[in-house]
């Protein structure tokens, strides 16, 4: 008499995602990209595929390289920026870990700016940037997640086709309100620097990790 063999065993689901556990892991992908573990493209693909993942192992496999949260340390206080960065025929650099105020001016005369947001600490749900450029550019990079509203002369938009994704955001993800004036200038926004979008590769020159300066 042949023995019946038992009924194989059904893996049990993956667990889903929550919103927390999402929050949880693009705040790891930002503090990797602070400390220059990830590039600006490998940054991107995370932050998009944390923000779309179901399950929780979707997420676990995005910083499997990444160093663990330490144990019972909190992170101190991001550098703040301040309300006000003013260049005059210089420069002004925003990047890294830094703490953006509720409203930020950055205001360049022939010079440039780069105000990168991306590892940045927003402080609410609605952060606006009053930008004006003379016979300069400023160039703003928002992360994957965020909401961007413009408004203003010589304002735009850098478009790729991974632009099209902000359309999925749900109606409480961060804003970002832009508004400003550029004078035979330009003031654009963007996920990815413009050079590494147009050749893939990651931008270099633009001030290290945690830079605040100007």
């Amino acid at each position: 008499m042949e023995t019946a063999e038992p009924p194989a065993r059904r893996e049990a689901p993956a667990m889903r995602a929550s919103d927390q556990d999402r929050d949880q892991a693009t705040e790891r992908l930002q503090t990797a990209f602070a400390e220059g573990r990830l590039d600006d493209a490998e940054f991107d693909r995370r932050m998009r595929a944390a923000l779309t993942a179901v399950t929780r192992p979707e997420l676990d496999q995005l910083s499997a390289d990444l160093p663990g949260p330490a144990p019972h340390r909190r992170p101190g206080p991001a550098p703040t920026g301040g309300k006000f960065a003013i260049a005059y025929k210089n420069s002004i650099r925003r990047g890294g870990r830094w703490r953006v105020a509720p409203r930020f001016t950055p205001v360049v005369y022939k010079g440039d700016g780069w105000i990168d947001l991306r590892a940045a600490e927003l402080s609410g749900p609605l952060t606006s940037i009053r930008a004006i450029a003379y016979k300069s550019r400023i160039d703003i990079l928002v992360p994957p997640g965020v909401r961007v509203e413009l408004d203003g002369f010589g304002v735009s938009k850098g478009w790729s086709a991974e632009e099209e994704w902000e359309s999925q955001l749900p109606p409480d993800a961060p804003v970002v309100q832009v508004r400003g004036v550029a004078y035979k200038g330009t003031i654009e926004i963007r996920t990815r620097p413009a050079d590494q979008l147009d050749s893939g590769q990651p931008d270099s020159g633009r001030g290290g990790p945690g830079q605040i300066g100007s």
